[in-house]
């Protein structure tokens, strides 16, 4: 398997410093398992774009875009699954 690079966006990073320490620790080991797996179980395709997918951490979710040909990952959003698709 190819190991992917991570880029955290801005609006991510700012997402993430104001979730609970307890949830930004999960979140964050998750973002780092996207490395080695890039689309793991349970991980969704967005509808409406090419290379977004999400992915569950309890009641959170992790919107990323997958760039196979340069083999980064950018994620873009980080929130609470009744914020994070508005």
């Amino acid at each position: 398997m190819v190991k992917h690079s991570i880029e955290i966006s801005r609006t991510a990073e700012k997402q993430l410093e104001a979730l609970p320490r307890r949830e930004a620790v999960r979140v964050l080991q998750a973002i780092q398992r996207l490395e080695t797996n890039a689309r793991p179980t349970g991980c969704r395709k967005l509808e409406g774009h090419s290379n977004t997918f999400r992915v569950r951490v309890g009641m959170y979710r992790i919107i990323y875009d997958v760039d196979d040909y340069r083999v980064v990952i950018v994620v873009l959003k980080v929130g609470h699954r009744r914020d994070i698709y508005r």
